[in-house]
């Protein structure tokens, strides 16, 4: 599923449609015309995802200004089979491959009749033994989120995914933290690197930093998959429009990420073809410092070093410095040996 040469880059819709059809449809725009990979949704039914009585996210609750329930906060944000199917018609228009996360059993049998190849599972569900293996049943790549978990859950999960018949080569966890947004000082993007060397996996990184900068170091310390939230307008209502990349964020970061990993490319040290021709320009020669008459003593008083570098490199300074001029020498002409 991975290819380490091009990083997957999942933009998170998520719920920023805000229940609009017409809003999910110009994310799928803003996404495709940025150049990602994915662009997911989230798929649910409040009555299966959450208690009526339970009380929003406090970043929910400061981003819409108001403590109402989570359940009549996610009812509104629902999309129905019918809106699925529409919209992965529109992102096969568009150009741009459709994910969605399931957030309860109905939902896994619903995203499983798709046939979409691959399963993202949301930090949230890192303890959810029966969901996790009823994903992992269907045997298919599986990208796992780990916000707010500690490395002793992180290997549960992964062993209950290889349990229940997702082979290891297919699971790539994403390091995250599911603060929104999340202050730089709690990122840790080395725990990244951590959890591949503790599990083997591929690894990338879901990101709710304000900005574009940390999902392009991630990419720069190994991560091949991206996953970051964008919205149409980051002052629009909603949990987590103010955490989003803006249209021409995500656009500035899709191409920042894909410039890094032609930087990455290759690991010997040699002389590239661009600038091979700035060698000459840019280093010196051994030149006159001063008039220099022939089968005079060549000495640090009469030899100085100036670009270009077409002459005798500096490298040689001792094998000349001592010897005699076999002519005279100019102030600034490249000294010739015999």
């Amino acid at each position: 599923m991975i290819n380490q040469r091009h990083t997957l880059i999942i933009a998170e819709a998520g719920v920023n449609h805000n229940g609009s059809m017409t809003l999910a449809k110009q994310l799928i725009d803003v996404a495709a015309d940025a150049g990602v990979d994915y662009v997911k949704f989230q798929t649910f039914r409040a009555e299966n995802l959450v208690v009526r009585t339970a009380e929003k996210a406090a970043y929910q609750q400061r981003n819409m200004n108001d403590n109402g329930s989570q359940y009549d906060m996610l009812k509104k944000l629902e999309l129905s089979p019918e809106q699925h199917l529409e919209l992965i018609a529109y992102c096969q228009y568009r150009g741009v491959k459709f994910l969605s996360t399931a957030f309860d059993f109905d939902s896994i049998s619903f995203l499983s009749s798709l046939h979409l190849g691959l399963w993202k599972i949301p930090s949230g569900e890192i303890t959810n033994y029966p969901y996790i293996r009823d994903i992992a049943k269907f045997g298919e790549p599986v990208i796992l989120s780990t916000g707010m978990s500690t490395l002793d859950e992180i290997a549960n999960a992964v062993k209950l995914l290889m349990k229940y018949g997702v082979p290891k080569e297919l699971i790539t966890i994403l390091h995250c933290n599911t603060e929104y947004p999340t202050p730089m000082k709690d990122v840790h993007l080395r725990a990244m690197q951590a959890i591949r060397n503790e599990f083997g996996v591929n690894v990338g990184y879901s990101d709710h930093t304000l900005g574009i900068e940390v999902p392009i170091a991630a990419v720069a310390l190994g991560a091949t998959v991206i996953e970051k939230h964008f919205t149409l307008d980051r002052t629009m209502q909603g949990p987590d429009h103010r955490a989003s990349l803006e249209p021409d964020e995500l656009k500035l970061m899709v191409t920042a990420i894909r410039n890094v990993e032609i930087a990455l490319e290759g690991s010997e040290k040699t002389v590239s073809s661009s600038e091979i021709k700035n060698r000459d320009v840019a280093r010196k020669s051994i030149v006159a410092s001063k008039t220099i008459h022939q089968g005079e003593l060549l000495t640090e008083e009469n030899l100085t070093v100036k670009r270009p570098g077409t002459g005798v490199s500096p490298m040689k300074w001792e094998e000349v410095i001592g010897t005699r001029a076999i002519r005279a020498f100019q102030p600034d002409e490249q000294i010739v040996l015999a």
